[in-house]
């Protein structure tokens, strides 16, 4: 009987494999295999499916699940679900042959697909490119031996195709321009590169154009495509994000400075430790449910909900790996467990939405733009307000005059900073003794108002004299207008002093809304006829006041005072956004829990803690394995130390991808977030570990590596169909020739602006909106139709929202931000033909550059020909011009240049 067998004396095949495939096999064959396991092959037998990150712990019955599944101990699972179940000897022979190592026959690896690793887990080699013999027969171009060339034609020969021949100058001076910038060149600078004779001109070109700040401005949206970044929270309420920009405006600016690639990944996990604040906006930037309950399985799930985006994000952005594919079970086909899922989550567990203020010291330039604001302000404050008394306090304001004797005073409010008016502690002092206090109630003196808040013991009449200061023992009128307080006293008083006072607790924090910035304050012998003793109007806040409504009302809105008037209110509020710590949305970090592996992703059914690990797959860079109390800091510096390790195959790799598909508009690896067995395999799998080693030998420089291929033959063919190309590969992934396509939305509304002269080319700061503003607790988000030149910034400067397309734009495949975009899809819709031909926005820019063209030129000729070379780069042939004269008589300038700029000429990168 096999029951008495030892550990020692136990075989599988004989004693093991027809036991499970009596118990198990039906459900856990070749062709069943519920939950992912199988017991035909080594991976899932020994890991367990999608259920349990190991199921049988060789050497360790007591510790292997299976045990407990099959003998009814597992509280959650009993198998096999019905009778007949293991007898005693059978569960005794499984645990010997656990207890003995739980030894595999070779011949089951044979069968093991998913041992097998991906091709994109092997290291990076370093390959050498190809030695090609100079080309030769019919339609082969002359050979170059630039090395992405050389990769280039190799795979070209073995398809039977070529390069095709190079691009026309001005064809490639409007791609190049395009491609790194992602705007043409302006006539004039067409111009300027084709008289250009120096034989380096082009390269020279390139360089130019990789200095260019607007490459940041360009290169910037591929990746906060891929980073799934929006300025909203999106979910049911969908607010605004103001302090989100922070973080595009980083990545903008690393482009610009090419800030080395591993600082850039580095920064994005962990910049808080190393001066690049602003880059956890990474962390954050998915969608977030703001609406908070108080039902504790929702905001578990909520909080699952949030890991699962960092951490899906993460891996697909950096590794090319669908990590969050197992949060629920074991990868499919991948070889990532539900472990490593988790383990990746606790790397983020001390990660939570919302923003912080961050110290940043103000550069060179801030600082001398703030000693020039600062000399501006101290003259214009001198030519507004002269010599005038201090702007109002809450603590305590003082009020000097001659001595006059009243038997009333009045405290009349013309205006506050907010809401209805309130004062603290009204005191009256007199030339004979400075130290009494006339308008103490126990004095005799007496207190009236044109009206009393009502409802709040802290706030009456009574407390306007009573001697206790402090918000608990105040006065607040019952209107924010016209509003008085009244003191009448026993017996007329000669006065010369008065103290007032909004909140004048010696203890911070006190009060300092509803105060009085505009009033007057007058006496009265017999309360009849008043005369005004002291008020604001020689006080900084109410002559600002008072100029700030002329400047409101001015029937001359461009005279010069007024004109003063308002730079002064930009400068001081220039000056108080310098002064200001800045607000980020990038993210708050505290201590992380611990985090349990979640059977089938449920957070009622923990299983076993886990710690912060890197990806057990991935094995070239050393593996780190933190301990339970790392602090959040260490976690995610120790992950992205891992992400940029020299020896990790894929970080190098998918981001030489991304800049290979920002060129072409496709990847070697036509699915660049997506590196697994799902994904495509790389059309050119040297030429990408080529461009991975030299990235990675560039020290990590993007700029380096982009105007290598740019460079290249391949870039600067010619886009012209071939037949044979054409037959043998339609998509030209081969590059046989430069694949044309549809320039993004942003290019498109850019272009668009830029050929009107109205393109605004600032970069950084707030966006502006696309959609009217709302202050709805769930916001309704309208589409503008018409803009301003507030507006008319490039497009990657527009506030994202959620969910929501703009009015003409997001026909053209602009994401929505609800989820990451790796690619866009490049669709041709009617609506796409509408939105370009009749929205307000379109008819506006074509009228604006008609207008320009008009005043510049008064023959319908000349006025063509300028259209032609402003839209589409150069200038109309005759059966063009006949016809646009034509049209020109019929429908106007402006119809002429809404026509160009619906052609595909325009629309078009070839």
């Amino acid at each position: 009987s096999h029951s008495c067998l030892s550990a020692q004396d136990v075989d599988f095949d004989r004693d093991i494999r027809p036991l499970l495939q009596s118990y198990c096999g039906d459900c856990h064959g070749a062709d069943l295999a519920e939950s992912g396991f199988r017991i035909d092959r080594r991976k899932t037998l020994l890991a367990g499916g999608d259920l349990y990150p190991q199921l049988i712990v060789p050497g360790d019955p007591e510790s292997s699940p299976l045990l407990k599944i099959l003998g009814g101990t597992d509280p959650d699972l009993r198998m096999p679900p019905d009778e007949p179940y293991l007898s005693a000897s059978e569960l005794e022979r499984l645990s010997n042959w656990i207890r003995s190592g739980a030894v595999l026959p070779d011949s089951m690896n044979d069968e093991d697909e998913s041992s097998k690793e991906l091709w994109s887990l092997q290291p990076v080699l370093p390959h050498q490119p190809p030695v090609l013999p100079a080309g030769e027969g019919v339609g082969l171009v002359p050979r170059s031996d630039h090395p992405v060339d050389l990769w280039i034609d190799q795979q070209l020969r073995g398809q039977g195709l070529s390069r095709s021949h190079p691009a026309q100058p001005q064809v490639l001076a409007r791609r190049l321009y395009l491609t790194l910038t992602g705007l043409p060149p302006t006539w004039q600078q067409l111009q300027t590169f084709l008289e250009d004779q120096r034989p380096d001109a082009y390269e020279q070109l390139v360089d130019q154009l990789l200095a260019s700040p607007q490459l940041g401005a360009h290169w910037a949206q591929q990746w906060l495509d891929v980073v799934r970044f929006a300025e909203s929270d999106g979910f049911e309420t969908n607010h605004e994000r103001p302090n989100a920009y922070h973080y595009r405006d980083w990545v903008i600016d690393s482009w610009n400075r090419d800030l080395p690639f591993d600082r850039f990944v580095n920064a994005q996990i962990a910049g808080d430790q190393m001066g690049e604040e602003r880059a956890t906006g990474f962390l954050v930037g998915g969608t977030y449910d703001i609406v908070k309950g108080q039902d504790d399985d929702l905001s578990k799930t909520q909080r699952e909900n949030e890991l699962a985006d960092m951490v899906s994000t993460t891996a697909t952005a950096f590794l090319g790996l669908t990590v969050g594919c197992a949060r629920c079970h074991n990868h499919k086909f991948d070889p990532i467990t539900q472990s490593d899922y988790y383990q990746m989550q606790s790397v983020f567990a001390g990660v939570f939405h919302g923003e912080r203020t961050i110290d940043q010291p103000l550069s060179t330039a801030q600082k001398q733009r703030l000693e020039l604001i600062e000399q501006k302000i101290v003259a214009a404050e001198q030519k507004f307000f002269g010599q005038a008394r201090p702007s109002v306090s809450h603590h305590l304001n003082t009020e000097s005059f001659p001595p006059i004797t009243a038997k009333y005073v009045r405290f009349f409010i013309e205006q506050t900073n907010s809401a209805e008016p309130c004062i603290d502690e009204l005191e009256v002092f007199g030339p004979h003794d400075p130290q009494l206090n006339l308008a103490l109630a126990n004095q005799g003196t007496r207190g009236q108002s044109s009206g009393d808040y009502a409802g709040d013991p802290k706030h009456q009449l009574l407390h306007i004299n009573d001697g206790l200061y402090g918000n608990d023992h105040s006065w607040i009128a019952s209107s924010s207008t016209d509003a008085w307080v009244q003191l009448e006293f026993n017996q007329p008083q000669e006065i010369n002093s008065i103290w007032w006072s909004r909140d004048r607790r010696e203890r911070p924090p006190a009060y300092a809304d509803r105060l009085p910035i505009r009033y007057r304050i007058e006496v009265s012998l017999n309360g009849e006829q008043w005369q005004t003793i002291a008020s604001s109007a020689d006080r900084r806040d109410g002559m600002e006041s008072d100029w700030q409504r002329r400047s409101e009302t001015a029937t001359d809105p461009d005279s010069p005072e007024i004109i003063a008037w308002r730079e002064y209110q930009q400068i001081r509020q220039e000056r108080q956004q310098l002064r200001t710590p800045q607000r980020i949305y990038a993210g708050e970090f505290r201590m992380p829990p611990t985090v349990h592996r979640l059977h089938r992703g449920e957070h009622r059914q923990p299983r076993e803690s886990v710690r912060p690990t890197s990806l057990s797959a991935v094995s070239g860079p050393e593996r780190f394995e933190l301990a339970d109390d790392a602090s959040d800091a260490e976690r995610r510096l120790r992950l992205s130390q891992w992400l940029t390790d020299a020896r990790n195959p894929l970080t190098y790799r998918v981001m030489a991808n991304r800049i290979w598909q920002g060129v072409f508009g496709t990847g070697l690896v036509a699915t660049p977030s997506d590196f697994g067995r799902m994904g495509a395999t790389p059309t050119h799998p040297e030429l990408l570990d080529w461009l991975a080693n030299y990235f990675w030998e560039s020290q990590g420089s993007r700029k380096a590596l982009l105007r290598l291929i740019v460079t290249s033959q391949a870039f600067r063919q010619s886009s012209q169909p071939v037949e044979q190309g054409h037959r043998l590969d339609a998509q030209a992934r081969w590059l046989w020739r430069y694949p044309p396509r549809r320039l993004t939305a942003e290019m498109i509304r850019d272009r668009l602006l830029q050929v009107s002269g109205q393109l605004d080319l600032r970069l950084g700061g707030p966006g502006y909106l696309l959609f009217e503003p709302n202050a709805n607790y769930a916001r309704n988000w309208e589409a503008k139709t018409l803009f301003t030149e507030a507006d008319h910034r490039r497009m990657i400067f527009a506030m994202k929202i959620r969910m929501e397309p703009d009015a003409i734009f997001s026909a053209f495949d602009r994401p929505d931000g609800g989820q990451v975009c790796p690619s866009r899809s490049r669709s041709t819709t009617p609506l796409q033909a509408m939105q370009l031909f009749n929205s307000e926005f379109v008819i506006d820019q074509s009228t604006r550059l008609a207008q320009q063209i008009e005043k510049r030129f008064a023959e319908p000729a000349h006025q063509i020909e300028d259209a032609f070379r402003r839209i589409l780069l150069r200038s109309p042939d005759v059966e063009e011009l006949d016809w646009s004269i034509t049209f020109l008589n019929e429908h106007g300038l402006a119809a002429v240049c809404r026509a160009l700029v619906n052609t595909n000429e325009f629309l078009w990168m070839e």
